[in-house]
């Protein structure tokens, strides 16, 4: 991958949020795969090195409003990975209560009770790792 100053940027904050182990391990599954690694590429500079190191929104902002959107969007993988990375943000589980019901009224009760659903898996999950 073409380490520039954008991927640089992204790579350490992506790795912030979400952790260093589930991101080398998703760049290590695309190196070399032609398929799969301008993905890498792209996400890591566009999303991360470009919106997310971005001043005038926290951290923790930038996931409250991540886990708002997935829901929205319904991206119920995506959205396990990010309740992790607002956890690693500060976001609370009562603040993600509050915006999985403020979603409900605009998504859907669908669309808030899988996020309830998975919410609750990260936490025993998370619970688990701590025992």
């Amino acid at each position: 991958m073409d380490e520039n100053a954008a991927f640089k940027a992204g790579l350490a904050v992506r790795k912030k949020v979400l952790g260093e182990e589930y991101v080398n391990a998703s760049l290590a599954n695309a190196d070399g795969d032609d398929f799969m690694e301008p993905l890498q590429q792209y996400l890591t500079e566009h999303a991360w090195g470009f919106s997310w190191v971005r001043e005038g929104l926290t951290l923790k902002t930038r996931s409250m409003l991540n886990l708002a959107m997935l829901v929205a969007l319904n991206r119920s993988n995506e959205l396990k990975l990010h309740i992790r990375g607002a956890i690693n943000n500060g976001v609370t589980k009562d603040e993600m209560r509050e915006i999985f019901l403020h979603c409900g009224v605009y998504c859907g009760a669908p669309a808030a009770l899988d996020a309830f659903k998975a919410a609750q898996q990260i936490f025993k999950e998370e619970a688990a790792k701590k025992a």
